[in-house]
């Protein structure tokens, strides 16, 4: 039996992958899940697999050597995978510090006590090992509208705190791999969307706004453009990544759903219109005038693109969800769960988001 350390495993990605795990090997693996449960990270994410036998949750700072430290002497590690991450633009730009901390330090004491338990006394490491360092694409910068692609060999260009500590946490992976010979692989990702997305972020913020009838803020002329991720694509890449990647290679892992950010508004409404019920009063809510343009972020990045072709080659991976379908899926299940948007909507979530859109 295989033991993967997850962690931010109670947050978006985190706990789609922790489902599409269990989904797919069921009693055969064993997962630690380490979170320290931020605003984003919610235990009601995992309720439905709490109790197994097989799962562990750890309440925990990646950033507490002490606690890391424990995991793995308590532990036989296979996997990392990790996760955790600040991970919102708008949050590093009002405050960077935080990110600088949890972004590179915690993935810092995450290598070092990886590092201490998978070490031989030759310098070489145990066989079975590997370190998966999930980041993004923005790390690369901008593209320009309608030319060019992200591709492994990209220059790093980051314009927000927020990117460049992610930046900053790729090299200093690359730096473990290039030194020690550490056994890892580091995975570059296009926008998620999804089950389970805390509604700071474009989509559920977006869904549930519409669903409220509140405005519907859109930075600057909604024409930056993102390439879209449907998150349980994301978690099936990841676990290939960790059983076929080759060690010490970063592998893309993009979507091919190019959308202006305008046009994902105006798809979302237009799926809420079909999908309500006619009896269902939110229906009237659901409008185009909704649609509130706002000022623009600062640094914002024009567009990203990535080119999935070195993750198709040698892994086989390729997403398998259009975002018309992955749009749907999403919608459907935020209506399944709105119980899980109104208590993550609560409190200070709504001080943050009057503060930062002041709609």
């Amino acid at each position: 039996m295989k033991t993967y350390l997850v962690t931010g495993g109670a947050g978006f990605i985190g706990s789609n992958f922790i489902h599409y795990m269990f989904n797919k090997y069921g009693d055969d693996i064993r997962i630690i899940n380490l979170d320290v449960l931020t605003y984003a990270g919610n235990l009601e994410n995992l309720k439905d697999i709490e109790n197994r036998d097989n799962y562990t949750f750890v309440k925990g700072d990646i950033c507490d050597k002490e606690t890391v430290s424990r995991i793995f002497t308590e532990n036989d590690i296979d996997y990392v995978v990790h996760f955790a991450a600040e991970s919102h633009v708008d949050r590093s730009i009002k405050n960077p510090e935080v990110f600088v901390q949890t972004n590179v330090l915690g993935t810092a004491v995450m290598l070092n006590c990886a590092k201490a338990a998978w070490e031989q006394e030759d310098g070489s490491f145990k066989e079975g090992k590997k370190f998966l360092h999930v980041s993004t694409d923005e790390v690369y910068g901008s593209l320009p509208e309608g030319n060019g692609y992200f591709y492994e060999d990209t220059p790093y260009s980051p314009h927000s705190p927020y990117s460049a500590s992610k930046a900053s946490s790729d090299m200093l992976v690359k730096a473990y791999m290039d030194t020690y010979k550490f056994p890892a692989n580091i995975t570059n990702c296009s926008n998620n969307y999804g089950p389970y997305q805390f509604p700071e972020k474009l989509i559920p913020l977006m869904i549930n706004n519409a669903l409220s009838g509140k405005k519907l803020p859109v930075y600057g002329d909604g024409k930056n453009v993102r390439d879209w991720l449907y998150v349980a694509d994301h978690a099936k890449a990841i676990d290939m990544v960790i059983n076929k990647g080759r060690l010490f290679e970063t592998y893309n892992v993009g979507g091919h759903n190019e959308k202006q950010n305008i046009e994902i508004v105006n798809i979302i409404i237009e799926t809420l219109q079909e999908t309500l019920d006619d009896s269902d009063s939110r229906k009237a809510l659901v409008t185009k005038d909704l649609i509130t343009y706002v000022e623009d972020r600062k640094g914002h990045d024009r567009r990203y693109a990535i080119a999935p072709d070195k993750i198709r080659k040698e892994i086989g991976w390729e997403p398998e969800t259009m975002f018309k379908d992955g749009i749907k899926l999403t919608i459907k299940w935020y209506f399944a769960h709105e119980d899980w948007m109104k208590n993550v909507t609560s409190g200070d979530y709504q001080k943050y988001y009057n503060d930062m859109y002041k709609v």
